[in-house]
């Protein structure tokens, strides 16, 4: 009777490992089929430039800095525009530019552009961005070139919260940014992967103090030139927000 137990109990433990041997790998694979339709870059909305859809707003005209202004860095460089893209010259310290209109979206919107590391080793694009009635950063290429992420959350800079990481950067080529802004997340993209996704809901959110000046919108170098061009904003549709905003 013993004998007959075990070898039951054996049995079913077999019947056990082998159903966990070929679930396993189905979970993960459904597991990683996540991760990357979670990383792939969001795509323009189905409907946007249609009739009804959001419409993309430029926010550079290619010729002037219409809407524009020289951020008031110390020692900071002249910007100028070149061939339909904004020089950022390096300074002493910062060159950038913040944007005077009225018309700029505060939440639930999406901001693409390209920028370029033309030389120098610090961030080539410091994008400040409205996050309700605050801001924040997304820095590319600091601290010595490589390093990025937002700043701040709960006061913690690029360099010390969640959204570090490190990428090594190429002089004189463009890279595609995209950043969206909602309610309870602050995700960008690099050239279609995926570089930030932090939650924010009940976070404190500011830039450094550096980039007072930059806020509500801006762009800014740090002892490096760097070039935007393609800068542009639109209104994220109601499918297109994360479920838990919904």
């Amino acid at each position: 009777m013993l004998r007959r137990m075990v070898r039951q109990a054996v049995h079913v433990s077999f019947l056990l490992a082998a159903a966990l041997l070929v679930l396993l790998p189905a979970c993960d694979k459904e597991k990683e089929a996540a991760e990357k339709a979670d990383a792939k870059p969001p795509a323009a909305a189905a409907s946007a430039g249609k009739a009804g859809g959001p419409e993309w707003k430029s926010l550079f005209d290619g010729k002037t800095f219409a809407n524009w202004k020289e951020t008031d860095f110390g020692g900071k460089a002249k910007p100028r525009i070149e061939n339909g893209t904004i020089i950022l010259p390096a300074g002493n310290m910062m060159t950038g530019i913040t944007y005077t209109g009225s018309d700029y979206l505060k939440m639930n919107y999406e901001i693409e552009l390209e920028a370029q590391r033309v030389e120098g080793g610090d961030f080539f694009c410091g994008l400040t961005f409205p996050v309700g009635d605050s801001a924040a950063s997304l820095i590319l290429g600091g601290w010595g070139g490589t390093l990025c992420g937002i700043s701040c959350l709960d006061g913690g800079d690029a360099a010390n919260n969640e959204t570090t990481k490190m990428i090594t950067f190429e002089d004189k080529r463009w890279y595609k940014v995209q950043l969206r802004v909602e309610e309870s997340r602050i995700a960008a993209w690099l050239d279609d992967e995926k570089l930030v996704d932090a939650k924010t809901k009940g976070r404190k959110i500011d830039v450094r103090i550096e980039m007072e000046s930059s806020k509500p919108l801006g762009i800014a170098t740090y002892s490096t030139t760097g070039a935007i061009r393609n800068l542009r904003m639109r209104k994220l549709q109601a499918d297109e927000l994360t479920k838990e905003q919904e």
